[in-house]
């Protein structure tokens, strides 16, 4: 692991009605939740998004891509995904990374409901949850090669 760098990332969990993220730090593979924004469409307020990048001037930026249990593409979720990973890069100039993110909602619910119970389960705190989760799992899958 000695070739492990200490940038810090921030991930999405897209969705069409709220984009959840986390940001972690690749040093100590572990991430936190951050906030949940509000989508329209799948479209957030990217002034939101813009101040939280200013605010932790990410070195990366992962965003989940949905896909079936056998790693297929959604019909439409995976390539709104896609798109805004690519309006992220584009509008933000940030490198942006797609992590596959099959089980992320899945794990957020459990962790969210060990920490906290029922009340632990609003959907912004699963959509950072679910980002800290893919985040987490993205770091698993750069120390597994």
């Amino acid at each position: 692991m000695s070739n492990t760098k200490s940038r810090s990332i921030i991930a999405f969990d897209y969705g069409t009605k709220s984009i959840g993220s986390a940001i972690g730090q690749e040093i100590t593979g572990t991430a936190n939740p951050l906030k949940a924004f509000k989508a329209k469409d799948g479209i957030p307020n990217w002034d939101d998004i813009e101040k939280m990048l200013k605010e932790w001037q990410p070195d990366l930026i992962v965003v989940g891509l949905p896909t079936d249990l056998n790693g297929k593409d959604l019909e439409v979720i995976t390539a709104r995904a896609k798109k805004f990973a690519n309006r992220i890069h584009g509008r933000f100039g940030y490198t942006v990374e797609l992590h596959d993110e099959r089980l992320s909602t899945t794990t957020a619910r459990e962790e969210l409901f060990e920490m906290g119970g029922y009340k632990a389960l609003s959907k912004g705190n699963i959509d950072c949850q679910s980002a800290v989760v893919i985040l987490e799992s993205w770091f698993e899958a750069q120390w597994g090669e």
